[in-house]
């Protein structure tokens, strides 16, 4: 009967993992409209190409700029970009 132990293990694991996956943003976040006019006045942004809500807890902002592509993850909460990018 090692299988009860080991499932058990295993739920022990991943519930804190799951728990930090978002399905949405959080109820204190900006609104996304405020987050994409944050990102367009700060880098300079021609056109947007790709928007969509990470489970880790960030927007995915694709865009151009004059210069070119930039993919960004940004905090819905301070609209600031995610540091390790």
């Amino acid at each position: 009967m090692r299988i009860l132990p080991s499932l058990a293990l295993s739920a022990l694991i991943l519930a804190p993992i799951a728990a930090q996956a978002q399905s949405r943003p959080p109820e204190d976040a900006r609104p996304l409209s405020e987050i994409l006019a944050i990102v367009e006045e700060r880098e300079g942004v021609v056109s947007f190409t790709d928007i969509d809500w990470d489970r880790d807890g960030y927007w995915e902002v694709e865009f151009f700029t004059e210069t070119g592509k930039v993919e960004m993850n940004i905090d819905p909460i301070t609209g600031e970009p995610r540091m390790d990018d």
